[in-house]
């Protein structure tokens, strides 16, 4: 019967921790400004991990977050070195970082959903049927 978690994924929530905190507290570049650690995948034999960060204010400057990716890979050693201090592991996985996306479209598709909505209570209104728009938005609401 396999475990509920494995070994690899709650090392990797404990790194996706400690990293957050010394990205937080320790790093000091100015080319990584905002960042948080979205997640963690750790190699089965914990040798490597890809750690997938957003960077909060650089949303879609594709510039700045490869600015950002190459400070982070700059400062993989001496975040390797902390987390090896911080954590106690026979091996201290090769650090990898890799700009994650999902906030940006969840925000993306939220505002595409709200913008819909938005036009469809116009539409409704402008035809006369400000009832039906009312309706339709409570709807939509109650199922989000």
């Amino acid at each position: 019967m396999p475990k509920e978690f494995s070994r690899t994924r709650r090392v990797g929530q404990q790194i996706q921790r400690e990293i957050a905190l010394i990205l937080q507290r320790e790093v000091k570049d100015p080319r990584i400004g905002m960042v948080t650690v979205s997640d963690v995948e750790v190699s089965r034999d914990l040798n490597y991990a890809k750690v997938y960060v957003t960077f909060l204010q650089l949303e879609n400057d594709a510039e700045r977050i490869k600015e950002g990716l190459k400070a982070l890979t700059e400062a993989a050693g001496y975040i390797r070195s902390l987390l090896g201090s911080a954590m106690r592991l026979r091996v201290v996985p090769e650090l990898r970082f890799f700009y994650d996306q999902t906030l940006v479209e969840g925000m993306r598709l939220s505002n595409l959903v709200t913008n819909t909505i938005r036009e469809d209570k116009r539409r409704m209104a402008e035809s006369g049927r400000e009832d039906d728009a009312d309706v339709a938005a409570d709807d939509t609401e109650d199922k989000a």
